[in-house]
């Protein structure tokens, strides 16, 4: 009965309830902040993690510009149940590149973040165009306007610059050929330069439309997710 008495003076005293839970609150800010000062590097280095191409760059600004975050999550917690659907939990370095984040705060549809490489270019093309048609039971809207929308490249050297100015690490080889590389990543014309310089990146026509569309970048930004990591050799590092 003593500490009960004792936790009514608290919950009845609001100057004192204060007092104490911004003690509280200043204790657990601490123990989660003073270590990153002494950390080199708050997100682990991964291997084949790298800045998007502009291609997949302008993929997504249409996914963010589309809401597709809404209902599309894009981080797999580690829980068996979400690993054993989705696949290797995500890491921050899968991230450290988004500006902003895909995280998502709910699942209407399913967790995108390991969706690269799960269906092919024509099964993502048709679910743009007409959801229900490959999954009947979506209630995803249609985008089927985005294979009309034909976009040229031009400005995505300054969208990467912006990235640059904030902290993404694309050289200044990359910026200057970013329109070429563009062009080159969804026309499929056999140049290795864009792979060269953005490792992992496919490069082909993703809608089969000969004009480079909204729906090549769409497609070309949702077979990338997932695909950077080699999972069957990635450690994680445990000093950390």
């Amino acid at each position: 009965m003593a500490i009960l008495d004792q936790h009514k003076k608290i919950e009845t005293n609001a100057t004192l309830l204060l007092a104490l839970s911004f003690v509280v609150v200043t204790i657990g800010g601490i123990v989660e902040i003073a270590p990153l000062f002494y950390l080199e590097n708050t997100i682990e280095d991964v291997e084949g993690m790298r800045p998007y191409s502009p291609l997949e760059l302008a993929g997504r600004e249409v996914y963010v510009r589309e809401g597709c975050y809404v209902c599309h999550s894009q981080m797999i917690r580690p829980m068996r149940d979400e690993v054993e659907r989705y696949g290797h939990y995500s890491l921050a370095a899968e991230s450290q590149y988004d500006h902003p984040f895909q995280w998502g705060s709910k699942r209407t549809g399913p967790d995108l973040a390991r969706v690269g490489g799960r269906y092919s270019d024509e099964w993502h093309y048709d679910h743009l165009v007409n959801p229900q048609s490959v999954v009947p039971q979506s209630i995803m809207p249609s985008y089927a306007f985005l294979a009309d929308n034909e976009i040229t490249g031009a400005r995505i050297g300054d969208l990467m610059e912006t990235h640059a100015f904030v902290g993404v690490p694309y050289t200044e080889e990359q910026l200057e050929l970013a329109s070429l590389d563009f062009i080159e990543q969804a026309t499929d014309f056999g140049d290795p330069g864009v792979v060269e310089r953005y490792p992992g990146a496919q490069q082909r026509d993703f809608d089969g439309n000969p004009a480079v569309t909204e729906m090549d970048a769409l497609i070309a930004y949702l077979q990338m997710l997932g695909t950077l990591v080699d999972f069957s050799t990635f450690t994680p590092d445990e000093s950390r």
